[in-house]
């Protein structure tokens, strides 16, 4: 299929892309890189009378740092992140995981922000960017407001964006050099949506962790207490309670036993690599 007819507009300033959002009160979709909202619109899931093209804006392709953090603009691409173009503040942590983003000819045109604003519960972004304590950046005509991945994403397609508003930016925290982080996802073959997800952080140094479980068709189920999950950081994969693992997912709703199986191995994988 062929998307319906529509409006197109590329923007040259986050000011401008502001005012064609007020124009269109809520009649319009933003497309960054086009990699999920290109298909949709192919396939007639959505069909806006005006697209707003933003990946021409220089000031959402910025990198700077900002006290610990790493500020990101929201245009900057998964490709841009695997070559390295951009300071790394968590030890390859951001690159590894771009690299394992869907194809090149799709890491080359998706963009960090575009893969947060769509919110698919199977982006490698929501669950990595939640586990590392990352913020987004939100601008509308009043002005922007900070909030945590984690309570921007607020389930499947959904986020906390306001009407009128753009991601701009997302911030990422400098992990120090003690902090271990691991990854693991499940997919039926490279370059797919992967079925179940699981990030760990540890930082041993703050005496905090985190545990993540995502690719679930609601919001990542964040666990800030490792205690949970068997107490010292060193133990965590001696102590991984799978019972609890279980438990957690099925209050998230995954009722598929099947389904919940490949979420706790693809957990436990996650806790292993940390913990190495």
């Amino acid at each position: 299929m062929k998307a319906a007819s529509f409006n197109y507009e590329r923007p040259k300033s986050v000011r401008d892309a502001l005012g064609l959002l007020a124009k269109a009160e809520g009649e319009a979709r933003i497309m960054a890189g086009g990699q999920s909202l290109g298909p949709m619109l192919n396939l007639r899931l959505v069909q806006p009378p005006l697209i707003i093209d933003i990946a021409s804006i220089a000031e959402l392709r910025t990198i700077e740092h900002d006290g610990d953090a790493l500020v990101i603009g929201a245009c900057v691409t998964h490709a841009d992140i695997e070559d390295g173009r951009l300071p790394d503040v968590t030890h390859g942590v951001l690159p590894r995981i771009a690299r394992g983003i869907a194809y090149r000819a799709v890491r080359n045109r998706g963009t960090i922000g575009g893969s947060l604003g769509h919110a698919d519960p199977a982006a490698d972004w929501v669950t990595t960017l939640t586990a590392l304590g990352a913020s987004v950046q939100l601008t509308g005509a009043a002005g922007q407001r900070d909030l945590a991945v984690a309570e921007f994403i607020q389930g499947a397609l959904q986020t906390a964006l306001r009407p009128g508003e753009l991601v701009t930016a997302i911030r990422i925290p400098s992990l120090s050099s003690t902090a271990r982080f691991g990854y693991a996802k499940a997919c039926r073959k490279p370059g797919e949506f992967a079925h179940a997800m699981g990030a760990v952080l540890i930082e041993p140094d703050k005496v905090r962790n985190r545990i993540v479980i995502g690719a679930i068709d609601t919001t990542p189920i964040v666990v800030n207490d490792s205690s949970l999950f068997g107490g010292a950081t060193t133990h965590l994969t001696q102590q991984f309670d799978r019972a609890l693992a279980d438990r957690l997912l099925m209050q998230a709703g995954v009722t598929d036993p099947a389904a919940r199986h490949i979420h706790v191995s693809v957990l436990a994988r996650a806790i292993a690599e940390a913990t190495a």
